[in-house]
């Protein structure tokens, strides 16, 4: 096989394997990680299951593949990130509501004992509060106008994120994610 062939093998690989991603993110947001199997998805993407075993040889791996891909859609870093930033990842957010739901759904069953996306979301959230308090550090100091340090506000924060994201998947006509969020601003100190 000569060099560019080796290449071109590469990149329809790394393509199908893109392709299985998005596939999964589907499933996954319709069935959850637990109801989602290997068959479906490789239906989903006209492969047999074997073949999908041959891109990923283990359901966690395409789950870990997919956790992965989700996080490189928000990446950015941590030294980047502003309060009215946040705001902005709200409203982005309320535009993808498939990669809401595939989140919020395996973020749900990750809290079960067990569950191959437990660790993942444990050390996720423990980064995730850390950079909010870092980003609140960098906004207001050592102290909130509330009064609270940035470390009591950024588990706060957090949930509020979170929080709204699924009550916002149950009930979007009722449920004004980006202005909830901006009104949370508010109650920080805020100009939203």
């Amino acid at each position: 096989m000569s060099y560019g062939d080796a290449m071109n093998a590469r990149v329809r690989s790394e393509e199908r394997r893109a392709e299985i991603v998005r596939a999964a993110l589907e499933v996954i947001a319709e069935r959850g990680y637990r109801g989602a199997s290997l068959a479906a998805v490789a239906e989903k993407v006209g492969l047999t299951q074997q073949g999908l075993l041959h891109h990923f040889p283990t359901k966690e791996a395409l789950l870990v593949a997919v956790l992965e891909e989700r996080d490189q859609w928000d990446a950015v870093p941590a030294t980047q990130w502003r309060v009215d930033l946040l705001a902005s990842l709200v409203e982005y957010n309320a535009m993808r509501p498939g990669i809401i739901q595939t989140f919020s759904a395996l973020l749900g069953e990750s809290v079960t004992e067990g569950h191959p996306a437990r660790g993942y979301f444990t050390q996720r959230y423990r980064e995730v509060r850390e950079s909010m308090a870092t980003v609140l550090r960098a906004e207001y100091g050592d102290r909130l106008p509330n009064g609270l340090t940035p470390e009591r506000t950024a588990p706060l924060l957090v949930a509020v994120m979170d929080g709204l994201q699924y009550q916002w998947l149950l009930d979007p006509e009722s449920v004004d994610m980006p202005g909830a969020f901006r009104d949370f601003l508010a109650l920080l100190g805020e100009d939203a």
